[in-house]
């Protein structure tokens, strides 16, 4: 039941609304990791104003767009590339490492070993443990980090769990990947919701090292999946000649390239959304530890990990009651490492966090 109503990003509210006959804009979706405030208003108003830009072709070089980024990230301008979303970025750059084997940092987004295995690599799983809130034995995966691995892939924070690598821990993993000859790819997807992204970001050794680079997108953070933009950060000039060798022309519309211009500069936007989830992040798992039948792993991403310490309810019954009352989670356990004891929402706005939480209390500490 749940694998044909969920995708990778969440759930598949067309699915949902015909299954259960929910009409979808009723159900609040805790399952697809996207900003409560929706897309920036400003964005939004003059999108809507020049929308005649559809009838031309974007510059070729996005270089206006790719200024907005550069000022945004502090990446240089010229170390950036944009695509249609961070999933083309994820398989282009895949295909044009091409691999033989490959090690992704676990639990994982399904994409990366789906563009692997599509390019004609092989991959393995190095396993974050749950015993260690899934945080990085850096020494083990150095040691794992052997020779014949032609790429390692981490997503910082990492979904589903929201742990993080630390820059001081990357700037140790590029070291050690530059000397077995491996690059690097870290997706950021949710690094703009972090208390702590200065101490966790890639970007800033994108300059130093070639042998990296840093995916972000809009999905998420601006709340635009529809937009399709995403944009990557890399100082290898072989690696990003190749990459616009291996993309298609125009891979960003008119329109999304100039929404990102003006999304990136809107500040008033980045910081109401940062205080939100931080504040709502922060709130539920200080209720959570209190809890006797849960745990709610730490998180520096828009989303908490549980863990259901009790064998009296599983993760799908919760997702089936849940719906029922129109709220839809992520029930955990179609992730690599992750059972039916496990699932995952998304910080919402103060009264859904609420409605939610309190749900969940009535199902595992009361039952």
């Amino acid at each position: 039941m749940k694998e044909t109503l969920m995708h990778q990003h969440g759930g598949d509210l067309d699915a949902i609304e015909r299954k259960y006959g929910i009409v979808k804009s009723e159900i609040m979706d805790f399952s697809g990791n996207i900003n409560p405030l929706g897309f920036p208003p400003t964005a939004a108003k003059e999108l809507a104003e020049h929308l005649e830009i559809i009838s031309t072709y974007p510059d070729k070089q996005y270089t206006a767009l790719r200024q907005a980024i550069s000022q945004y990230t502090g990446a240089d301008a010229a170390h950036i590339v944009v695509g249609n979303g961070s999933t083309e970025l994820i398989g282009t750059f895949i295909k044009t490492v091409h691999a033989e084997k490959s090690l992704i940092l676990g639990p994982a987004y399904s994409e990366y070993e789906r563009e692997i295995t599509l390019s004609g690599g092989i991959f393995s799983y190095f396993a974050l443990r749950p015993e260690q809130d899934f945080a990085i034995d850096l020494e083990a995966l150095l040691q794992a980090l052997t020779p014949e691995i032609g790429m390692f892939v981490a997503c910082n924070p990492n979904n589903p769990t929201g742990s993080a690598l630390t820059t001081k821990q990357l700037r140790v993993i590029l070291e050690h990947c530059k000397q077995i000859g491996a690059s690097v790819m870290i997706d950021e997807t949710y690094i703009e919701f972090a208390d702590n992204l200065e101490k966790i970001c890639a970007i800033g050794l994108a300059a130093e090292f070639d042998n990296l680079f840093v995916i972000r997108g809009t999905s998420k953070f601006f709340a635009a999946p529809g937009l399709r933009l995403g944009y990557g950060v890399s100082s290898n000039a072989a690696f990003l000649q190749r990459l616009k060798t291996n993309q298609d022309p125009w891979s960003v519309n008119s329109l999304a390239a100039f929404a990102g211009e003006r999304m990136f500069a809107d500040t008033a936007f980045h910081e109401k959304t940062k205080k939100l989830i931080s504040t709502e992040r922060k709130k539920a798992l200080d209720i959570f530890q209190t809890w006797k039948h849960i745990k709610a792993y730490p998180s520096s991403a828009n989303f908490i990990l549980l863990h259901l310490l009790t064998d009296k309810i599983r993760a799908d019954e919760i997702f089936e009651y849940l719906i029922r009352k129109k709220m839809l989670i992520r029930d955990a356990s179609s992730f690599t490492f992750l059972d039916e004891s496990y699932l995952r929402f998304c910080i919402l706005r103060q009264e859904d966090n609420a409605a939610l939480i309190q749900e969940l209390y009535t199902l595992i500490e009361k039952a």
